[in-house]
């Protein structure tokens, strides 16, 4: 009997101390296009979120003191199905709390809607701009630091109208971010009195768009807007457009900026060519990340990093706020930490905010990327920032106002 009871009690402190391994861990997923049309652009993305989560796990941890981890799941940008799988992944099996992410819309939409949505998690991408993210039908489990194409398409094209490109041929990979900034685009443009010869749709991973630029060379107008990818179509419709000698002028949106296009077309191809991208405002978070950043040996100006802090970090408030690592209650807990009233949160203020917190304050998360006051839809306002390919790189001209 004594053996039994000796038995008994060591299996319950194995089984409590199990319990308290497995709960000394929070988990935040991030889904990315680890490869694939943005797999150049997804490192720093993912660097972003990274350093959230160290300077959570650095300043006391979360909730009492366990640690943030941040499991991470390759979508691919384009294939649904491995973002649904990569989703159910960290829904079903790693069990987080969160997801940061995806990036690319049709990712987000299919992780979305496969298996965060029907799993209580909540997801903010800093990255997804399509408008259809907008409409998903989310239980208010979705949401994104970064702002609507349906804002950058009219940036563009007001941008492209001031400098004097009142014609253009466009083409458009042929997904929920091509086609929804495509629509954005031409309206504007034409609403502003330019003429765009074509608007053609183009697949994405083909080796070849020669018939395509043909079609869109046959317009006689020599600006060519490309709304795709820099590491597959958008590369490649670049190159052959170029080889062809068809247009004198490139213009891309934030799918396109990356220094990775420009060195493997050519500096010299690509100098002057104009882009737009979601950028950050001057407020204190902004030039607080920058220092963070360069610190945690990353480029804070690399397209959508400082979107991917915002979203760790408010995703780190919000179970924090929360008071558990449980799904439930989450979303509200998030629109709480990102909007007015409350006492002002700045990038890397975690012991300020979990002290806060602790004393029953309300905080208000001011961004590396802006303030993130969510409307009902999950979105945020923001700024769209040009830039221009000069010296072998893209670089930051400033704010494109309206």
């Amino acid at each position: 009997m004594m053996k039994k009871r000796t038995l008994a009690t060591a299996v319950a402190v194995s089984t409590l101390a199990f319990s308290a391994l497995a709960q000394a861990e929070v988990k935040i997923g991030f889904l990315g296009g680890f490869t694939g049309g943005i797999e150049s652009l997804t490192p720093p993305i993912f660097d972003g979120a990274q350093l959230a989560v160290k300077q959570v796990n650095e300043q006391g941890g979360i909730l009492d003191g366990q640690e943030l981890v941040m499991p991470s799941g390759d979508t691919t940008c384009s294939d649904a199905s491995a973002a649904s799988n990569a989703a159910d992944r960290m829904v079903n099996s790693e069990d987080v709390t969160a997801i940061v992410g995806a990036l690319c819309t049709g990712a987000t939409i299919a992780a979305a809607n496969n298996a965060a949505i029907p799993g209580g998690v909540t997801m903010v991408s800093p990255a997804s701009t399509a408008p259809a993210v907008t409409d998903l039908d989310d239980n208010d489990l979705v949401f994104r630091t970064v702002p609507s194409d349906a804002y950058q398409g009219e940036m563009l094209a007001k941008l492209l109208l001031e400098k004097g490109i009142e014609e253009v041929a466009v083409t458009y990979v042929n997904n929920d971010y091509g086609r929804g900034l495509s629509e954005a685009f031409v309206a504007a443009f034409e609403n502003g009195g330019g003429y765009v010869g074509e608007n053609l749709a183009h697949e994405d991973n083909r080796a070849d768009y020669r018939s395509e630029l043909g079609s869109l060379s046959a317009t006689g107008v020599e600006t060519l807007v490309v709304l795709a990818y820099a590491d597959t179509s958008g590369q490649t419709v670049l190159r052959q457009a170029y080889e062809s000698g068809m247009f004198t002028q490139y213009v891309g949106a934030d799918g396109m900026v990356g220094d990775s296009l420009v060195e493997a077309i050519g500096a010299d191809v690509l100098d002057g060519m104009i882009a737009t991208r979601p950028g950050s405002p001057d407020l204190p978070g902004t030039a607080m990340f920058e220092e963070q950043a360069r610190e945690a040996d990353f480029d804070p100006e690399a397209v959508f990093a400082a979107q991917a802090y915002d979203a760790a970090f408010l995703l780190a408030l919000a179970i924090e706020q929360n008071g558990n690592a449980e799904r439930e209650g989450l979303s509200e807990a998030l629109r709480s930490v990102a909007s007015a009233p409350g006492e002002e949160i700045l990038p890397g203020e975690w012991e300020k905010a979990k002290q806060l917190i602790a004393d029953g304050q309300e905080i208000n998360y001011e961004g590396a990327s802006g303030r993130h006051e969510f409307d009902d839809a999950g979105d945020v306002p923001g700024i769209v920032v040009e830039m221009v390919v000069e010296d072998g790189k893209f670089t930051r001209k400033g704010e494109v106002d309206l």
